[in-house]
């Protein structure tokens, strides 16, 4: 593990920006990468992909009008210590502020690495009785921090005490594990996650580069797949990491070809801290064009951006439905910018 300067000097050399990254000021995220995968890493590149995502930088720590600690105003919408209900049919349980990596786009660091730890029994009861009073969440996503960094016991637990109140719901286990760190994914820890299907589990990962998707990275996501928990992709877009059609190409078409829904594109979030790696939402709407002309239904993520001040997420994209005409039909764009007319159904007597 990667976890201090003087261990990142003594293997790598850094950037101007990356050496006067200040590791004492407040609210800044710490350093933390698994052995795993800094050696994906290309030590050569200063502007590496990979490298851009993990190791600290001085611009982290400058000032940027509109951006927080909790843009999303998930605190507001919080209900008890670690229950997140901002959607009517889902909500979210921070399970630990705990993660394998930090990356430097998080979007929660008012509450990774903070030492709070995995969430107590109480907590979990608390959140738990609150799901099972609430019949309308159908969705529960188990985030943080990182679910998988807790023990297979504790997460069992956890488990325990939701599905046995609401044995109908649908757990997300969001993770960015498979990336970071696959060799936490052991046949163990999927077989005992499966001892409680009943209701479905969804694995959601973050893969943001065809290089993350390693042969470990994929066999560690199969071990959930073979075993009946389909596998869904939450891509961050980020400056120099992969705002450029090439990589999210190939990134979305080997998703796929190993079996994993390419599901969200997201526009970065306004958390202090993240500002030099957001990507224009100009720049992301001609790359979800050009996307949409190249990949398959199946391979097209939604990009998607989550408001401000708990807006909730949004899909961003083209408009390809242009007008209703006069005539009674619908004129429409399509991916090349040609039109096309639909003539609306007929009224029937």
């Amino acid at each position: 593990m990667i976890d201090t300067k003087e261990k990142l000097k003594s293997i790598l050399s850094l950037s101007p920006e990356e050496e006067a990254f200040d590791y004492t000021a407040p609210d800044s995220l710490s350093l933390k990468i698994p052995e795993y995968f800094f050696n994906l890493i290309d030590a050569s590149d200063p502007d590496d992909p990979l490298r851009i995502q993990c190791i600290p930088n001085a611009r982290e720590q400058e000032a940027e009008a509109g951006s927080g600690l909790d843009p999303l105003a998930e605190v507001e919408h919080t209900q008890g210590e670690r229950l997140i209900h901002r959607y009517h049919s889902r909500a979210a349980f921070l399970t630990t502020d705990v993660c394998a990596i930090h990356c430097r786009h998080c979007f929660r660091r008012r509450f990774t690495a903070t030492d709070q730890g995995p969430a107590s029994d109480e907590e979990i009861e608390q959140a738990a009785r609150y799901v099972a009073e609430h019949p309308e969440i159908t969705e529960l996503l188990f985030t943080g921090g990182d679910v998988l960094s807790l023990s297979d016991s504790r997460l069992e637990a956890m488990i325990k005490a939701f599905r046995s109140l609401r044995p109908n719901l649908v757990i997300r286990i969001c993770t960015r594990m498979p990336a970071a760190n696959p060799r936490r994914i052991t046949d163990e820890l999927v077989s005992m996650i499966k001892r409680h299907n009943s209701a479905p589990f969804y694995l959601m990962t973050q893969f943001n580069h065809g290089r993350e998707l390693t042969a470990e990275a994929i066999e560690a996501v199969a071990r959930f797949v073979d075993n009946g928990i389909p596998a869904m992709n939450q891509s961050v877009l980020l400056r120099g990491v992969n705002d450029d059609v090439e990589t999210l190409v190939q990134l979305c078409n080997a998703l796929v070809f190993n079996r994993i829904k390419p599901y969200y594109l997201f526009q970065g979030d306004l958390v202090a801290g993240t500002a030099h790696l957001r990507v224009s939402i100009k720049r992301g709407l001609e790359l979800e064009a050009e996307l949409r002309r190249r990949l398959s239904g199946l391979a097209m993520p939604t990009y998607a951006i989550d408001l401000p001040e708990g807006g909730g997420k949004v899909p961003l994209t083209g408009q390809y439905l242009v007008r209703e005409t006069a005539e009674g039909a619908w004129e429409f764009k399509t991916c090349e910018g040609e039109r096309r007319l639909y003539p609306e159904a007929p009224t029937l007597r």
